[in-house]
């Protein structure tokens, strides 16, 4: 079996719950304020260790009690922190979450996961058959240079652009899979979209992603389920009918659950399967980290 390897980001979501979310310059009574480990790094290795995948999170946190938080959590969920570094005179990543109605706005302050650069990834052991997984949230030279290490190692690339941020075809050239959500699509191929758009729309829209015609594409849509491009041509998985109550970990968890089931040897259709059935368990329970099923709960809704 292959290693998961994820360069990313890890933060303490900090979240207000309320009935609605305010307007611009209202004030509305909240329900709760609730602490969770998060960061789109975090959560995607979480995702992965906890469906069985050895797991290894490069990544940065502050010399403070977020950071002594999180990185307790984090060794209880049986990833390699060896690559976690505490960083002086930095604060751990924050994430501000306002959650009503299932759905969440999120204002993200980097800290510590900003300062993350090539040098910490000089000595990762990363080999063919792993997958390298990474996303927005750390600085774009660090992620081109894990996944040229991962390249030349011949590990398989994923690619989560999130928070969506302009990025070069250079990077873009490095990913084996793209994995956005229709937002994060629109804004990299300055096309308009919204989640209740046919799906030619968001075929068209990824076929202009200057990535090669071997790559895959795969386009979340929420409750619609998945599109993705599987050598040029769609394929669409359909969504879960479930009751969601914070969809904030939902497309994390999706990217460590394909990143899983790669590294354990399965091809990509019967991942991107397994994925949206992870994702559809996440859904229903509050956090993002903590959220993230086992393996045993996805395998319990998936028929072999």
């Amino acid at each position: 079996m292959g290693r998961v390897f994820v360069a990313g980001s890890i933060n303490m979501d900090v979240v207000a719950t309320a009935e609605r979310h305010p307007r611009i310059g209202e004030t509305v009574a909240g329900t709760a304020l609730l602490y969770f480990p998060g960061g789109k790094g975090a959560n995607q290795a979480v995702a992965a260790a906890k469906l069985g995948a050895p797991t290894t999170l490069i990544g940065r946190l502050g010399n403070d009690a977020f950071g002594d938080r999180l990185k307790a959590f984090l060794a209880t969920q049986g990833i390699d922190l060896g690559f976690v570094q505490a960083t002086a005179g930095a604060q751990t990543g924050t994430a501000v979450i306002t959650s009503a109605n299932a759905d969440n706005t999120i204002v993200v302050i980097p800290g510590a996961n900003a300062l993350v650069n090539a040098a910490d990834f000089a000595s990762l052991g990363i080999a063919e058959g792993d997958i390298a997984v990474s996303q927005f949230e750390i600085p774009l030279p660090a992620i081109a240079a894990f996944f040229e290490r991962a390249r030349a190692a011949g590990a398989t690339t994923i690619l989560n652009p999130a928070p969506a941020i302009a990025c070069g075809a250079e990077l873009l050239e490095l990913v084996d899979i793209l994995i956005l959500n229709e937002t994060e699509l629109g804004f990299l191929t300055g096309v308009e979209l919204c989640d209740t758009d046919e799906p030619a729309r968001f075929v068209g829209a990824a076929r202009s992603l200057p990535i090669g015609r071997g790559k895959v594409v795969c386009v979340t849509l929420g409750k619609r389920g998945v599109l993705a491009l599987i050598g040029g041509e769609p394929r669409i998985i359909a969504g879960r009918t479930v009751k969601a109550v914070d969809t904030t970990g939902a497309g994390d968890c999706f990217v460590g659950a394909v990143a899983a089931q790669l590294a354990g040897g399965n091809p990509i259709g019967n991942a991107l399967d397994y994925a949206n059935a992870a994702a559809s368990i996440c859904v229903q329970r509050m956090g993002a980290a903590p959220s993230m099923p086992t393996a045993a709960e996805v395998e319990a809704i998936v028929p072999r």
